[in-house]
């Protein structure tokens, strides 16, 4: 198992595991606009609290998207910066997928599932994927996209879903039509399922050089890089 750091703040929750050796540890905290001046030092006091430096670390990994346009960008700068200053590698996590891990975490295990993550987009569309589990490992059936909810029912009513799993499910009821589908609104433990998918692509080899450290965006902004520069500046001084 490698020494691996990650952490996610494409929704409104922020989400942090450090798993090592000699176990995992987690921690989870409110996102959002608080992400940008939180998740370095809570990064660097799970790190403390482990008694690990990032010298230890094998690689860092960072949930890349689909999400919150801000929170990805936060995710990736602190991923580039501390990847920078302590020369790792980096681990680019879809952030749909580990939705699929928790999901599967809180079901009875099975060696072969098909999960569809529909997570809130705002602006009254939803950002979706299917995964499926099978052989141990998770992999891309139908890669993120931004729905509007009428298409993704649309799309259900041709191939209905064996299991929903997200936030959307909350956010829009019984405008979103799941069928006879298993629905888990609510997440276990996002930081547990960001490190378990992380540990898969670290064995896959997907680790790359942090300069190849991109977020997904699904849908057009303009970039806030001064989101992007202050996260940098606080990566690099949290190694000085």
């Amino acid at each position: 198992m490698a020494s691996l750091l990650a952490f996610d703040t494409s929704t409104e929750s922020m989400s942090i595991a450090l798993e090592l050796p000699q176990g995992l540890l987690v921690r989870e905290a409110v996102g959002g606009a608080q992400a940008s001046a939180r998740l370095i030092p809570d990064v660097m006091a799970l790190l403390a609290e482990a008694g690990c430096s990032l010298a230890q670390i094998d690689a860092i990994a960072f949930g890349c998207g689909p999400g919150a346009f801000t929170g990805l960008r936060t995710a990736c700068s602190v991923a580039q910066g501390l990847a920078f200053g302590a020369g790792k590698p980096v681990l680019a996590v879809d952030s749909l997928m580990l939705v699929a891990q928790d999901a599967r975490s809180q079901l009875a295990p099975q060696a072969l599932l098909e999960i569809w993550v529909a997570m809130d987009a705002r602006m009254d569309e939803i950002y979706a994927g299917a995964y499926r589990w099978q052989g141990g490992r998770w992999s891309v059936q139908v890669a993120p996209a931004l729905y509007a909810v009428d298409t993704l029912n649309a799309l259900w009513q041709v191939a209905p879903p064996a299991v929903v799993a997200g936030s959307a499910l909350d956010a829009f009821g019984q405008r979103l039509d799941t069928g006879s589908a298993t629905r888990l609104a609510q997440a276990s433990s996002r930081a547990a399922a960001l490190a378990h998918v992380a540990q898969q692509l670290w064995a896959e080899g997907a680790a790359v050089d942090a300069t190849q450290a991109l977020p997904v965006y699904l849908r057009d902004k303009v970039a806030q890089t001064t989101v992007e520069r202050e996260a940098i500046r606080l990566a690099k001084e949290a190694m000085s």
